[in-house]
């Protein structure tokens, strides 16, 4: 369920000041900027992350960064997936000549929809390298900007704050991706965002993972302004920390990028017709942090993006990225 997203200004706070502008590029051309030393950065390793999100095709904003971190560098990467997709069916008509069955049709989409996009995610989920999914298979609603509804009615929202409680504990993750929750996206996409901040901030401090909200967008100069009268949805800065920049080359002659990446999950997400039209789009993953984390949260985060862009992997390899461009250009 892809929407339009709006970004407003607000004053940014105080921050430890972070910058990787590419994900695999080479120690010359890499841009970081903190307070910590790089080389004690790039150290790092990837750790363990949960995605939390409210659809199956919401993994779109963080793909690229997903895949650097699961398939190329190791880490482990588990999803909830907290409703079956069920009302996504308005641009599914190519889907039906493919999977054979009617889904353009309300009942009929709610009848057979669901379990394909259940499928549909796994296959993107293994492109990805997700090592493992959890569907909570709440109703999914027609689009809103409110996420009062999926929180108050639609949702058993109690169930799903145990569940995304019981995950942290159970998984011990280093970090949470959630999506940004902007003023125009889904309120399932608030919703999702609202329970998964609530869940951490239960946790004790020492045992409570560092949560990115992810928008993936055409440029890196992006603002976000917290949900009115939801405290926790509140950043640190408005603009965001850290970004990954899906146009990367690397491979033979430098002929690949991470567009092909998150192509490769768009074509899995059959059944949404219209998502099928952000191929090559939205060049840069942006990330934000989330200002429930505690003070050493920036210096965690850096060290997760210093370790995805080590020069000792094969996109590390590759020449600077601005020089050619695979896709749309800013």
């Amino acid at each position: 369920m892809r929407e339009k997203r709006s970004r407003a200004k607000f004053p940014p706070l105080k921050r430890i000041s972070i910058l990787i502008l590419v994900l695999g590029l080479t120690a010359n051309s890499a841009a970081i900027r903190s307070a910590a030393e790089p080389s004690a950065l790039a150290s790092a390793t990837p750790g363990r992350i949960l995605l939390v999100v409210a659809h199956p095709d919401d993994e779109y904003d963080m793909a690229a960064t997903v895949y650097r971190i699961a398939m190329e560098l190791s880490g482990v990467v588990d999803e909830i997936v907290i409703t079956d997709g069920e009302a996504g069916y308005h641009y599914s008509s190519l889907a039906e000549r493919y999977y054979g069955v009617a889904l353009t049709d309300d009942s009929a989409s709610r009848a057979r929809l669901a379990q394909i996009r259940v499928q549909e995610s796994r296959r993107a989920a293994k492109v990805l390298g997700i090592r493992q999914q959890w569907f909570l298979e709440e109703k999914n609603i027609p689009f809103t900007s409110s996420p009062d509804s999926p929180l108050r009615e639609s949702w058993h929202a109690k169930r799903v704050l145990e569940s995304i409680s019981q995950r942290l504990k159970e998984g011990q993750y280093d970090f949470v991706f959630v999506l940004l929750p902007e003023a125009e996206t889904h309120g399932e996409h608030k919703a999702a965002t609202i329970l998964t901040l609530e869940a951490v901030n239960s946790l004790a401090g020492e045992h409570r993972p560092v949560v990115l909200g992810a928008s993936a967008g055409n440029d890196t100069q992006s603002s976000y302004e917290p949900i009115p009268g939801q405290s926790l949805t509140k950043t640190l800065t408005a603009e965001p920390e850290f970004h990954f920049d899906r146009n990367v080359h690397f491979g033979y002659r430098q002929s690949l990028s991470y567009q092909i990446v998150v192509d490769w999950v768009i074509a899995e997400h059959k059944s949404q017709g219209l998502f099928q039209t952000k191929c090559l789009q939205d060049r840069f993953e942006n990330f934000w942090i989330f200002g429930i984390d505690a003070p050493e949260a920036p210096q965690k985060a850096a060290a997760l993006f210093a370790a995805a862009s080590g020069a000792d992997t094969g996109a590390g390899k590759t020449q600077d990225p601005r020089a050619e461009q695979i896709g749309p250009k800013n």
